[in-house]
């Protein structure tokens, strides 16, 4: 009998950046659309077919560009009966690149938790895909309190490695990548998965082990699969298909084996290196033409600069070394013309190659060792696990252009060899790499994770003033609420004359003692929420009940006595005294001059798998705080109990411990008073800079949303 969707596992998949859809995937249109997507979307399929799965979201950005195909502005599409892309949207409504979408991450896990509420569910299990997924899934984990998995695709330490081995300068490798942004996510997102899925031991062994929150014992190898269905050998009666039409307009003899690469014009894909390769080898030109399929193009000069200067080095070398009539490079190719091409590499007696800078598995060279292609790949990642299995074909240094030549001509020289490695790679593809395996294995490891956490998910309210309200105002309060008497006597008045819609809440770094204490001295009346300690305690109003769900949610990898004891190393560090310590805060006095930097001491708690959020503040003090408080995150706790839309909270502050919260969708206030770090923050769409200073700014962000009528929602 089948299971409703309902009653079996939920998994929230995420992956953001790229053009995703379930058909005629756009691979190679652009440096962002590649192996990632197929990976999603094949695995979104396998999972929905086993039988303990209820339902797949794959949750990714939502596109309106008359660029791009409308598909991508659906908000769904069924990909099979248990499996959905669900479309969320996220900062412009413009195709952006990956790299140009960080500063929009935080309005997609509002907005993911608004579908979520709207669907009345919870997932099991946030699986997060590459380093900008993992942003979003390791919010939405600490929210919902749910394991997060993650699978990192490439890493950014291991490109910026690669990119220098090729020669780019730091300066460029920033200034195209943003790579230092980039590696510090991943660090968060591996001090906050449950497990991370690679497709390789040398993934974890070599590339994992770059980072601070290296934790192998929460890696787990599970190689991607393969559709053998799409994928195989030509059949006896297999007839040329379209795409050698195309093929054979640029080549002399067809016929000879085909050295074939499929990859994105992009600098990490190293096709260069390939043609070079091709080009000065004699031999190799003599017994063999080169097939480059490198996405698809109009016209070169409307692409993205990576894949213009890819394309314009490859047809200058094609020109430079007289390549006319040996290399094939068209400019279309359809989905359905891949399995194909693979085929007439194997039909041909060729080899399929893989030259990238870095390669953390491959998909592209286990469909072409279903379909009978033996692979020629670089000596990382992947390919080695790949060629280990199979048995079906050579690694090679991808900076190496004259290696590269020779071991290609060696592998097509070798009938025997070659008729060998072929059929070991349609045997090791359906012995090592399905995805119906993948699923089983997936599937096992996460129940596993699920039986020991306690899912929180949405909260339901409690009796309170605060289920009768539509919007809510929260206050920073030094040097934002308090600072000017009459302008607060003014604000007070406004929350007073509207108290039956609106709630008022402070967000603070003090205690709550010398919070209530401050108030009490300005004539605040009680506020009916208080976020205190840097967002580590939440408090309801004249009863001070303290907020219990929000202690659970935040204890998470929580352990203070090892903490305290891990700092005991460290100079320069004194603890402060009791008073001043709070069941989820750890409070220091620093010596600047003694102590190592905050980066020393962050890099020294992921090596012992130790997590949590560091402050450090007047040149003096240094808190720590479970990772998974902070202002930001508790005014999204407020949003999910109390149902109250993050549209409808204002949120005002003056320094850079409130970034956190003014960023997403809530609509944002900086008074006018602020501090230099927050300017960067300027140009956001839901973040306005008040001229007016102290309780003044926070009235004039009030009347620029029009808060107290109609609310003005910015686009």
């Amino acid at each position: 009998m089948t299971k409703k969707s309902d009653d079996g596992l939920y998994i929230l998949l995420i992956s953001v950046h790229g053009l995703v859809r379930g058909h005629n995937l756009e691979l190679g249109r652009d440096a962002d659309t590649g192996g990632q997507i197929k990976y999603v979307i094949e695995l979104a399929r396998a999972l929905a077919k086993h039988p303990e799965v209820g339902r797949v979201d794959l949750v990714t950005r939502l596109i309106n560009d008359p660029k791009v195909d409308d598909d991508y502005k659906q908000p769904l599409e069924i990909l099979e009966p248990k499996a959905n892309i669900v479309r969320i949207p996220c900062g412009p409504q413009r195709y952006l690149k990956k790299e140009s979408l960080w500063p929009h991450l935080d309005a997609l896990v509002d907005n993911t938790i608004t579908y979520l509420r709207k669907i009345g569910r919870t997932p099991d299990i946030i699986h997060s895909h590459y380093a900008d997924a993992g942003a979003v899934g390791s919010h939405l984990s600490q929210l919902l309190g749910v394991p997060l998995i993650h699978t990192g695709h490439s890493l950014g330490r291991v490109k910026k490695q690669r990119l220098l081995d090729h020669g780019l300068s730091e300066e460029r490798i920033e200034r195209q990548y943003h790579l230092q942004q980039r590696i510090e996510a991943e660090e968060i997102t591996l001090g906050n998965e449950s497990m991370v899925i690679t497709s390789t031991r040398q993934e974890v062994d070599e590339q994992y082990s770059q980072y601070e929150n290296y934790h192998p014992k929460r890696m787990m190898v599970i190689p991607p699969g393969v559709d053998i269905e799409r994928f195989h050998p030509p059949l006896r009666a297999w007839k040329e298909p379209p795409i050698a039409k195309e093929l054979n307009r640029f080549l002399d003899n067809p016929n000879k084996p085909m050295i074939l690469a499929i990859s994105r014009p992009d600098p990490r894909k190293n096709i260069e290196t390939l043609v070079k390769a091709y080009a000065e080898n004699p031999q190799l030109r003599e017994i063999a033409n080169l097939v480059v399929i490198a996405g698809n193009r109009d016209n070169i000069a409307t692409m993205d600069k990576g894949a213009q200067e890819v394309l314009g080095n490859v047809l200058n070398m094609i020109d430079l070394y007289d390549l006319y009539g040996q290399v094939a490079y068209p400019k279309h190719h359809k989905p359905n013309d891949v399995p194909d091409l693979y085929r007439l590499a194997t039909k041909t007696k060729g080899v399929f190659v893989n030259p990238a800078l870095t390669e953390p598995f491959g998909l592209t060279l286990i469909e072409a060792a279903a379909s009978g292609a033996p692979i020629v790949a670089t000596n990382d990642g992947g390919p080695a696990d790949i060629i280990g299995n199979c048995k079906n074909g050579i690694l090679i240094d991808p900076l190496d252009a004259d290696a590269m030549g020779a071991a290609l001509f060696d592998a097509l020289s070798d009938s025997k060899r070659w008729k060998s490695w072929s059929q070991n790679g349609i045997k090791g593809t359906k012995q090592h790499y399905t995805w119906e395996g993948h699923a089983e294995k997936y599937v096992s490891n996460i129940k596993k994770i699920i039986s020991k956490k306690r899912r929180i998910g949405f909260i339901q309210k409690t009796k309170s003033r605060l289920p009768k309200i539509d919007r809510l105002l929260v206050c920073d309060i030094d040097n934002t609420l308090l600072g000017d008497k009459e302008g607060l006597n003014e604000l007070l008045g406004l929350i007073h004359d509207h108290n039956s819609g609106i709630g008022f809440a402070i967000a603070t770094g003090r205690r709550i003692d010398s919070a209530k204490k401050i108030l009490k001295e300005w004539g605040v009346p009680v506020p009916d929420i208080f976020i205190t300690a840097v967002g580590a305690e939440i408090y309801y109003g004249n009863s001070m009940s303290y907020d219990e769900s929000w202690y659970q949610k935040i204890n998470y990898r929580w352990h203070p006595e090892k903490l305290r004891k891990a700092m005991e190393v460290i100079p320069g560090l004194r603890l402060q005294p009791q008073t001043e310590q709070r069941d989820h805060k750890v409070s220091f006095f620093i010596d600047p001059d003694e102590a190592p930097t905050i980066g020393q001491i962050r890099k020294h708690l992921r090596k012992i798998d130790l997590h949590a959020k560091i402050i450090y503040s007047h040149g003096a003090y240094l808190d720590f705080l479970p990772v998974r408080a902070s202002k930001g995150l508790a005014v999204r706790h407020l949003c999910m109990r109390w149902d109250i839309p993050c549209e409808s909270i204002l949120v005002a502050g003056d320094s850079g411990n409130d970034e956190e919260m003014l960023l997403g969708n809530t609509l944002g206030v900086v008074v006018g008073n602020y501090s230099k770090e927050l300017e960067k923050l300027r140009n956001s769409p839901r973040i306005y800079f008040a001229k007016e200073h102290f309780a003044r700014g926070i009235i004039e962000g009030m009347h620029h949303y029009n808060f107290l009528e109609k609310i003005k929602i910015p686009s």
